[in-house]
């Protein structure tokens, strides 16, 4: 699975350069070499492409960094339609972290651990400075009771990304959803770590008079507890809502 992440100005001229350097040398249209650098890059075409770029000319700076805004035993919902940026938020706060030393884990039910690590790569750069490496889970049999023992049993100080929540029960022999929320309440404010968890934006939802959804638009095909969380972050074409919910 390709990730979704901001195209410069500077890859986006590469990228034209490209293609009609493509154009040329197959002899065909340079619209269909643009779409199949697109397709290289994560994209069905290049409309899609350069409407990406464009959002992320639109995205505000974090100023302070999301991890800045969150203390110990803060419980984040981080929320977005697909293609929105929400994962690759995620994974910043993570080497953020683990440039402060701090434990980074990243617990994923859709992404696969080379995957994982390649994105984290590229958004690390090559000169990447980090004390320790964020670490990766990825496997099916994720669920809240193995998070809330792991960061129990683990150092202080730690932060976890969960993605994402509407998957957690998934399998039949996983408790319901919001036991699984509360058990990962209890063990971030138990534990003191930091915990981010990714959700899905309810498929209903379209930009109107807010420029992002909010909590009444969470996907929520079973309940759960939003009083669980301390935190909410909603993304959508570059824009962000941050708030406090407790």
């Amino acid at each position: 699975m390709r990730l979704s992440a901001p195209l410069s100005e500077v890859k986006l001229s590469e990228l034209k350069r490209r293609a009609r350097r493509l154009s040329r040398a197959e002899g065909i249209p340079l619209h269909a070499a643009l779409d199949r650098l697109a397709r290289a890059e994560g994209f069905a075409r290049w409309s899609l492409l350069a409407a990406r770029a464009a959002e992320a000319r639109s995205s505000p700076p974090l100023d302070p960094p999301l991890l800045e805004r969150l203390a110990p035993g803060d419980r984040l919902l981080l929320a977005a339609r697909p293609r929105q940026g929400k994962t690759l938020m995620a994974l910043r706060l993570l080497l953020d972290a683990a440039r402060q030393g701090r434990r980074a884990v990243f617990y994923t039910l859709e992404f696969t651990e080379a995957e994982t690590r390649a994105h984290l790569r590229r958004l690390a750069g090559p000169d990447a400075a980090l004390a320790r490496a964020p670490e990766i889970v990825a496997r099916d049999d994720i669920e809240a009771a193995r998070i809330a023992a792991e960061l129990e049993s683990g150092p202080p100080g730690a932060v976890a990304v969960i993605d994402y929540l509407q998957i957690l029960d998934q399998r039949r022999t996983t408790p319901p959803l919001a036991v699984q929320v509360a058990a990962l309440e209890g063990a971030a404010r138990r534990s003191g770590a930091t915990l981010v968890v990714q959700s899905q934006i309810d498929r209903g939802w379209t930009p109107g008079a807010a420029p992002t959804p909010g909590l009444a638009h969470l996907r929520r095909p079973n309940p759960f507890p939003v009083e669980a969380f301390s935190h909410a972050c909603f993304l959508h074409a570059g824009a962000m809502r941050f708030d406090a919910l407790t």
